[in-house]
C-alpha cells in the first residue's frame, strides 16, 4: 500500500454521515437538540422542585448518597486524578505535543494574556478568592482535618497546610479539566464533530454515540453543570452578602442574598448577549486586572520578604506532600482525606464538562503541547503565588496571634475579609474582594450559559441568543428560589447531587482519555503520512 492509499484510509476512519444539528427542532426559533435539551431541562425541574418542596429530606438524601460515593469510591477518586496528571503530561512531551487544534493552519482566536485570563475566570477564579485563606488557616488550626494528620499551629504544620492546598489546586484539577477540555477542542476542531462530549468517544463507539448512548452522556453533563453553577451562585450569593455586612454593616438577610443573586444574573445576561469577545473576554480580563492589584497589594502591605519566604514554604510542602496526598492507600486521615480531597476530585470531575467546553471553546489554533502546559504549569505558578500571598498571610496572622484568626476560623465565608482587616487600608480592600467575587461569578454564569447551551444544541456554536439567555436566567432562578424556600439545605442539596455525579463521569473520563488518545495517534500519524507525501511530490 503507497502512501496515498494509506492516507486515505485513514481518512476514511472519521468519515461519519451525521450532521451537526440534524437532531435539532426548532419550537418558537429556537435550535435545540432533541431529546438532550427535553431531558436535562425534565431533570432539572423535578430536582428543584423536589429540593424546594422538601428541602430537609432532599438535603438528607442526597447527602447521604454523596457520602456514600465519597466513602466508598475514595481510591477511585484519588486514582483517577493521579491518571489524568501523568496522561496530560506523557502527551506534553509524546511527538503528538504537536498536533493543532483545528488543523496545521488553525491560529488562535486570541491573546494569550486574554487566553489565560480566561481560562481562571471559568476554571476557579471564585474558588481561589474563598478558598486562598481559609483553606491553609483551617488546616493549620485544625479546623477541620489535617492533611496526614499532622499536628497544627506550628511551622511543620504550616508547610503541610501550604502544601496541600496547592495539592488540592494545582496540577490535578487542571489535569481534569485538560482531559475534558482537549478531547472536546480536538474532536471539534479536527475532525469537524459536533461541540459536546458524546463526540469525545467517537474512536470508541462509532456512529453509535449520535445515539441515546450519546444522548445519555450530554444530558449528565447539562445536569452536573446546571447543578454546580446554581448551587455556587446561591453560595457566593451568601458569601457576599457576609462580606458586605462586613464592611458596610447591611444585615446579611435573605433579601440581601436575593438582590446580589438578581445583580450578578442580571450583568450576566448582557454578557451572554454580548457574546465571548464583548462579555466574558472583556469581564475575565477587568478582573484579572483587580485580581492583580489586590495581590500586589497584599504581597507589599505584608512584607515582601515574608512573601518570599511563603512562596518558598508553599512549592516545599507541594514537592514534599504531593506523592504521600496521591496515595489512595493505608491513609488514616479519613476526616482531611474524605471531607477535603475526595470532595475536591468529585467536585472538579463535576464540573469539568462545563470548564473543558469552554476552555475548549477558546483554546482553536493552539498545539496539544502548548494547550496543556498553559492548562497545566501555568495554573500551578500563578496558584502557587496566589495561596503564598494570601493564604500565607493569613497563616501567619493565626501562628503570631494577630487579629480574629488566631482563634481559628469561625465563618469560613468571612476569613479573607478577617485577613485584610489586620492590613492597611481594609474598607479599599475589602471592598475590591466583594467586586471580585461578584465579577467572577457573572463571568462563571456567563460561560457555563454559553457551554449549557452548545450542549443543548446538539454542538452547536452559534445557536440564537434567546436560548443563551434562557439557561442564564434559568441559573440565577434556580438559586434564587432554592434560597427563598429551603436555604442553606437545598443549596446543599443540589450540591450534593452536583458531586454525586462526579462518579459517573470519573467512568467517562478515564474512557475519555484512551478514546483521546486513539484519535490523536490517528491524527500524527495522518500528518506524518502528509509530511512525507508532500515531501515526495516536491
Amino acid at each position: 500500500m503507497n502512501t496515498s492509499e494509506r492516507v486515505d484510509e485513514l481518512e476514511e476512519r472519521y468519515d461519519f454521515d451525521y450532521e451537526i444539528g440534524e437532531d435539532n427542532i426548532h419550537p418558537l426559533g429556537l435550535d435545540l437538540h432533541n431529546p438532550v435539551f427535553i431531558w436535562s431541562a425534565l431533570l432539572i425541574l423535578v430536582f428543584v422542585v423536589g429540593s424546594m418542596l422538601f428541602p430537609e429530606v432532599s438535603k438528607s438524601g442526597l447527602s447521604g448518597a454523596r457520602d456514600w460515593v465519597i466513602n466508598s469510591f475514595d481510591w477511585l477518586f484519588l486514582s483517577a486524578g493521579n491518571v489524568f496528571v501523568l496522561f496530560c503530561l506523557a502527551l506534553i512531551f509524546l511527538p503528538y505535543g504537536r498536533v493543532r487544534l483545528g488543523g496545521e493552519d488553525a491560529r488562535p482566536d486570541f491573546s494569550r494574556m486574554s487566553w489565560f485570563a480566561m481560562l481562571f475566570a471559568a476554571g476557579m477564579g471564585i474558588g481561589l478568592m474563598f478558598w486562598s485563606v481559609a483553606e491553609p488557616v483551617g488546616y493549620f488550626t485544625e479546623w477541620a482535618g489535617t492533611p496526614l494528620n499532622v499536628p497544627g499551629g506550628d511551622e511543620a504544620s504550616k508547610t503541610a497546610a501550604m502544601g496541600a492546598v496547592m495539592y488540592h489546586w494545582a496540577l490535578h484539577p487542571w489535569a481534569i479539566y485538560g482531559v475534558v477540555a482537549l478531547s472536546l477542542a480536538f474532536f471539534a476542531y479536527n475532525k469537524g464533530m459536533p461541540l459536546s462530549i458524546r463526540s469525545t468517544f467517537y474512536p470508541l463507539f462509532g456512529e453509535r454515540v449520535w445515539g441515546t448512548l450519546g444522548d445519555v452522556i450530554d444530558t449528565l453533563a447539562v445536569v452536573a453543570t446546571i447543578f454546580g453553577l446554581a448551587t455556587s451562585l446561591g453560595f457566593g450569593a451568601q458569601q457576599a452578602a457576609g462580606g458586605i455586612e462586613f464592611l458596610f454593616d447591611i444585615p446579611s438577610n435573605l433579601p440581601l442574598q436575593i438582590g446580589i443573586v438578581a445583580g450578578v444574573t442580571a450583568v450576566a445576561l448582557v454578557s451572554v448577549i454580548r457574546g465571548i469577545d464583548g462579555g466574558v473576554k472583556l469581564l475575565s480580563n477587568i478582573n484579572m486586572g483587580l485580581a492583580g492589584l489586590l495581590l500586589l497589594f497584599v504581597i507589599v502591605a505584608g512584607s515582601i520578604v515574608a512573601f518570599a519566604g511563603n512562596l518558598l514554604t508553599t512549592y516545599t510542602g507541594y514537592g514534599e506532600y504531593l506523592l504521600p496526598l496521591s496515595n489512595p492507600f493505608g491513609r488514616n486521615d479519613e476526616t482531611f482525606y474524605h471531607s477535603w480531597t475526595i470532595f475536591y476530585w468529585a467536585w472538579w470531575i463535576s464540573w469539568s464538562p462545563f470548564v473543558g467546553m469552554f476552555i475548549a471553546r477558546v483554546s482553536r489554533g493552539r498545539t496539544v503541547r502548548e494547550f496543556l502546559t498553559a492548562v497545566l504549569i501555568v495554573p500551578m505558578v500563578v496558584t502557587g503565588i496566589w495561596m503564598a500571598a494570601f493564604g500565607g498571610v493569613g497563616v501567619d496572622q493565626a501562628l503570631n496571634g494577630v487579629g480574629s484568626l488566631a482563634g481559628g476560623i469561625q465563618d469560613s465565608s468571612l476569613t479573607l475579609f478577617r485577613m485584610l482587616e489586620n492590613m492597611p487600608l481594609t474598607s479599599i480592600t475589602s471592598f475590591l474582594a466583594i467586586v471580585l467575587v461578584l465579577v467572577f461569578f457573572i463571568t462563571s454564569s456567563d460561560s457555563g450559559s454559553l457551554v449549557i447551551d452548545t450542549i443543548t444544541a446538539g454542538g452547536k456554536t452559534e445557536a440564537p441568543a434567546a436560548q443563551r439567555v434562557f439557561w442564564c436566567a434559568a441559573e440565577g432562578f434556580i438559586a434564587a428560589a432554592l434560597l427563598v424556600v429551603g436555604g442553606a439545605d437545598a443549596l446543599s442539596a443540589l450540591q450534593a447531587a452536583s458531586v454525586t455525579t462526579g462518579l459517573p463521569f470519573t467512568f467517562v473520563l478515564l474512557l475519555m482519555c484512551y478514546s483521546l488518545l486513539k484519535g490523536i495517534q490517528h491524527e500524527h500519524k495522518l500528518l506524518t503520512l502528509l509530511d512525507k507525501q508532500e515531501a515526495g511530490a516536491s
